[in-house]
């Protein structure tokens, strides 16, 4: 979500945290504790309603209980309806700038939140539950296996150029495997989804890492998804699903401050 600030910070003032933005006034009593044990409370302009706290108006380092209390006022704010997520670290400048981003969003922000009314985000993370990736696309890939068995035949030692080839071939296989099996997943799993994305793979033994979006009283219809799927994999795959969260990877607004 691409921020745009224009207002040097004075870390003598106090600035408004922004967690979420939901629909409607928001005039039930919040009683949570937000970033650094601040009051979390709402701030309104009738049609839309700003979810902040008072912190110092200085940049918020990501520390763990920082990052920690922000999911948890977005998970109690889940539990009571529809909300548009903030990203950590959102600053303005005091409640008239909150007003002033009401204002200037208020298109964008009620687009958002009719689109995204009743639904929540799942995770599925699938990984190669392997001792060593290399040594088991080796062991499944033929081309690989026979490239290998050339470059280290005799016991001779590789150069750089057969190093270099090796590794091309191993990462275009994982992309290969990686780009077949996640296919193979939504093809399943779409019957279930709104809307699936696709987020970059973390490491060598990640074959994806989806983030889904639901209705929200479809959660149990995506977990059974979620096993049938799995189902159609061998053991040498890890099936890890999780959430339901709020749906920060389906927000797609370009906040104007």
């Amino acid at each position: 979500m691409p921020v745009t600030t224009s207002t040097k910070r004075s870390p003598t003032l106090t600035g408004c945290y922004l967690y979420a933005i939901v629909a409607g006034a928001d005039d039930e009593q919040l009683v949570l504790d937000g970033i650094d044990g601040s009051t979390v409370y709402s701030i309104s302009d009738g049609h839309l309603a700003a979810i902040v706290s008072n912190v110092p108006n200085v940049k918020l380092r990501p520390e763990r209980r920082r990052l920690a209390a922000h999911h948890e006022v977005l998970k109690r704010l889940l539990a009571r309806g529809s909300l548009l997520p903030m990203a950590f670290g959102i600053i303005a400048d005091g409640p008239t700038a909150v007003e002033r981003i009401l204002a200037l969003n208020r298109r964008s922000f009620a687009e958002q939140l009719a689109r995204l009314n009743g639904t929540v985000e799942m995770g599925l993370r699938v990984t190669w539950d392997v001792p060593n990736i290399f040594d088991y696309f080796v062991a499944t890939h033929p081309a690989l296996r026979s490239l290998r068995d050339q470059v280290f035949r005799g016991g001779r030692e590789p150069t750089q150029e057969d190093r270099i080839e090796l590794g091309r071939l191993f990462d275009r296989s994982l992309t290969q495997d990686r780009e077949t099996h996640t296919a193979t997943v939504l093809h399943t799993l779409n019957e279930h989804c709104i809307e699936c994305k696709e987020n970059k793979p973390r490491n060598e033994c990640e074959v994806m890492n989806l983030a889904c979006l639901i209705r929200r009283d479809a959660q149990k219809k995506f977990e059974q998804g979620v096993f049938e799927t799995a189902r159609q994999f061998d053991n040498h795959y890890a099936f890890d699903f999780n959430g339901p969260w709020p749906p920060h990877n389906f927000v797609d607004v370009d906040l104007r401050m």
